[in-house]
């Protein structure tokens, strides 16, 4: 009897836990009615009770979710379900077999991208539809968005220093929200970028050898403002201005026009505002600049010291963002707009308001640029004079369709100077007009075609209009002089790609060139005019295969130009080998032909107002023939623990160079000789980073000898023959808001010539001339600098975001003499006076920066 009631009880208990759990599990199935479940594992309960069979691919079905239908659907209903909530489609070949195949259309998809170990976002992210034309970034919450994407494309997502990972798309619209993906970073070298961040944020240094300026998220500078774009490259070792200006860049020894300037795919003939003491380029537009050294794309032809690729942004993002600011000298405003899902325009424009307002960086700027000239020394009539500047530039991104794009981009950069000598004659009040406006127009249009996820092209044309347009009044002989400089280039070009493999590509293309150079000058007292154009056809085919894996980087090049005018041919191999030792060491070989057929010729000082010395022209094969150069260099890299050491030999042989091109201030100056120049040397970099800091320690030592057979002695020390280079930094970051950067400059100065001692001058006809030494026998003071710059980034609003730059560039203020000539002047002792131009002394300036 007692057993009898403990079995009751015990069967009570367990009804009464049955109906409890019926009651747990109906709350929770009504809680959960809303999941989605794998629409593979519901086909078998669907075929039961609807009596059906259907039939499809697993590829297709795989990672689908999809909702509960209501268990009361008739079948048609229940298609009608499947159809609408899935990127499937659902039909029946009869009353019992349904086939499921993918749909034919677009969806639009989202996603947040995440570290996987910080769990921080990305960025900035790289979003590419696997084998197309289309593709967007993360903004700096991680967040991308894409619309229009094929429901079978697969999504592949990167990110400097991570692996990167491929999505189908099926599986990002298969949930409601954005799906959350995380990347995991990685320790060994990366395919395309070898050190993520290279001496500060945003620099960033390739496999081959070239520098990366990313301005989106570049660092701080010594000095700097804002992320100049040809102020930067300075940093880097065996890149010197000395000059001080970025209009006279000096890649290993080379002059400035032996770099070749690229902005969007056009070639570039002018580069500097206020004559070379900032960039003309907007860097707030412009996202990536490549420098390379030696190892140059078979693709690039011209620039035998250098080439300097800049870049703006060229894919549709569909996003409105933008940003505005100004400094001591301009304003400036960049945006980019989305017309429509395919369509983006982006639009940026700079000008000064030096013609307005004169502030202490205006002042500095413009002492340093017009001293020892016409301006700086008329100090007995009254004089004005207006100097602006502007530059912009308008781009247009059209996807076509899937596997079509279209890109078009204008650029537009001008110098202005308006100088007016007002004085009294016969007692009337005269006004005599001198100016200068330097222009460069530039324009390109490509269409870019992906076949297939291997093959793509790209066909492109540009033109690139440069101008000086010089007129200069002379008070003291009453005669007027007007120069003009015209270079007009135009281009065909057509590109192949081919990806054999991750590890194994091959680039081919063809160029045709039209360059047209023209030179005037007139005079009226005594009446005089001149005018000299050439015109020269060229024609280039070029190949390239590059090979990469593990830790083997190699590629291999070729090019051959055709000059029709003068039957000549130029063969030109191009190779760029990195061979990692270990995970610590690694050894690189770049060596190099290339060829130049504009250079530019260098006037004298006293010419046009002092400022502005330099004409392109063209070889002509007479007296200007093709600048020919060979490199070869080799390097030895150590990465570990955040330490970076690069050390690097190099032997550069540049000939057929003039006289005319390299500035002599000497007897050989007007001279039209034909030489070359032959520079070896050792380019140091140490660089340290922490979390917080970033030091840099980098020492060049060159020596640079031009040899010209007419002259006596033949061979001499270059002009810009800088022996030693020595530049160090620290940066440091407060908060990932505040930063603050300091760096000095210490560098051997300059050869210059001086006059016979005590026969300094000669009579050259009526002309009485300077007598001049041996060339180059004498060096300048060292040139020693000291910046320091500081950040502060706020937030403004909602994806606003506000920014205070200030830097101080030569903070103590020393007087470094850059250039040293002599010019006859019979009121001084041995009837010869010296003129010495300085660089920059100390100069604040400040930037304001908002941006969307």
């Amino acid at each position: 009897m007692i057993k009898l009631l403990r079995f009751t009880i015990m069967v009570s208990k367990i009804k009464c836990f049955f109906l409890f759990f019926l009651l747990i599990s109906s709350v929770v199935f009504s809680q959960n009615t809303d999941e989605k479940i794998v629409l593979k594992s519901l086909f078998s309960q669907l075929e039961a009770k609807y009596q059906v069979k259907f039939s499809y691919s697993d590829a297709d079905v795989n990672n689908i979710y999809i909702k509960e239908p209501d268990e009361n659907f008739t079948l048609e209903e229940l298609l009608e379900f499947l159809n609408k909530n899935t990127l499937l489609q659902f039909q029946t070949l009869d009353k019992r077999y349904i086939t499921v195949s993918f749909l034919n259309k677009t969806v639009d998809v989202c996603g947040n991208i995440f570290d996987e170990g910080s769990k921080e976002p990305l960025g900035f992210a790289s979003i590419k539809i696997d084998g197309l034309a289309k593709g967007t970034s993360t903004n700096s919450d991680g967040f991308f968005n894409l619309t229009d994407v094929p429901v079978n494309a697969i999504l592949v997502i990167s990110y400097i220093s991570f692996q990167d990972k491929k999505i189908a798309i099926k599986e990002l619209f298969s949930t409601d929200d954005c799906k959350t993906i995380y990347l995991k970073e990685v320790t060994e070298q990366l395919s395309e970028i070898s050190i993520p961040n290279f001496l500060t944020s945003g620099l960033q240094r390739k496999l081959d050898g070239s520098t990366v300026l990313n301005t989106e998220n570049f660092g701080i500078l010594p000095g700097l403002i804002e992320p100049d774009i040809l102020q930067t490259i300075k940093i880097l070792p065996g890149v010197e201005s000395a000059s001080e200006s970025i209009s006279n860049i000096n890649v290993r020894g080379g002059t400035h026009d032996q770099n070749l300037m690229i902005w969007d795919g056009i070639k570039m003939y002018h580069t500097g505002h206020f004559f070379g003491l900032i960039s003309a380029y907007n860097p707030f537009l412009t996202k990536n600049v490549t420098v390379t050294k030696n190892g140059t794309s078979s693709q690039f032809s011209d620039g035998v010291s250098s080439t300097i690729n800049m870049e703006s942004n060229n894919t549709v993002t569909g996003d409105f963002e933008g940003g505005a600011g100004f400094n001591l000298l301009s304003a400036d405003f960049y945006v980019n707009v989305p017309v429509a899902k395919n369509l983006d325009v982006a639009i940026s424009g700079r000008r000064s308001f030096t013609d307005f307002v004169n502030t202490p960086t205006f002042d500095n700027y413009f002492e340093r640029s017009f001293q020892e000239n016409t301006i700086a020394n008329n100090n007995v009539n009254k004089t004005e004079s207006d100097f602006h500047f502007y530059d912009y530039s308008f781009k247009v991104l059209y996807d076509v369709s899937y596997n079509h794009a279209i890109r078009a981009n204008v650029i537009g950069i001008k110098n202005s100077l308006d100088y007016r000598e007002i004085f009294e004659e016969n007692n009337t009040t005269v006004e005599e007009n001198s100016n200068l406006q330097q222009e460069n127009l530039g324009a390109k249009i490509s269409w870019l075609a992906d076949w297939n996820a291997k093959f793509s092209t790209e066909f492109s044309s540009f033109f690139s209009d440069y101008n000086i347009n010089s007129s200069d009044f002379n008070r003291n002989t009453n005669q007027l002089q007007t120069q003009l400089n015209n270079v007009l280039e135009t281009a065909i070009q057509f590109n192949t790609f081919y990806t054999f493999s991750k590890e194994l590509k091959l680039s081919n293309g063809y160029v045709f060139n039209e360059i047209g150079v023209r030179n005037s000058t007139t005079v009226n007292a005594p009446s005089f005019e001149t005018t000299n154009k050439e015109v020269l056809l060229k024609h280039a085919v070029f190949s390239e295969i590059e090979f990469n894996k593990n830790k083997t980087f190699a590629c291999f090049g070729v090019r051959g130009n055709y000059f029709s005018k003068f039957n000549e041919f130029l063969f030109e191999p191009r190779l760029n080998i990195r061979q990692g030792i270990n995970d610590e060491f690694a050894v690189k070989l770049e060596g190099e032909f290339k060829n130049q057929t504009t250079t530019q010729r260098i006037d004298f000082q006293d010419n046009f107002l002092g400022i502005e010395r330099r004409r392109w022209v063209l070889s002509n094969g007479r007296n200007i023939p093709i600048v020919k150069s060979q490199q070869v260099s080799f390097g030895v890299e150590f990465n570990k623990n955040r330490w970076f050491v690069d050390i690097t030999g190099f032997y550069k042989f540049v000939d057929d160079i003039t006289a005319s091109n390299q500035g002599f201030y000497n007897n050989v100056q007007t001279f039209n000789a034909v030489g070359n120049y032959e520079i070896h040397g050792v380019e140091f970099l140490v660089n340290k980073k922490t979390d917080k800091i970033s030091t840099w320690l980098s020492y060049t030592y060159s020596q640079n000898t031009s040899t010209f057979d007419i002259f006596s002695p033949e061979s001499f020390p270059n002009n810009l023959d800088i022996t030693h280079s020595l530049s160090n930094a620290f940066n440091y970051n407060f908060t990932d808001d505040l930063q603050i950067s300091l760096g000095t400059i210490l560098r051997s100065g300059r050869p210059f010539t001086k006059p016979v001692v005590g026969n300094e001058t000669l009579q050259n006809g009526n002309e009485t001339i300077v007598n001049y030494e041996n060339p180059n026998q004498h060096r300048l003071p060292n040139f020693f600098r000291f910046d320091v710059s500081g950040s502060y980034g706020f937030n403004l609003y909602e994806n606003v975001n506000g920014k205070i730059r200030l830097g101080f560039t030569n903070i103590t203020n020393r007087k470094n003499i850059i250039d040293s000539y002599f010019v006859v002047d019979n009121s001084s002792a041995n009837n010869v006076r010296r003129i010495d131009i300085n660089s920059l002394p100390f100069t604040p300036n400040l930037s304001f920066r908002v941006d969307f």
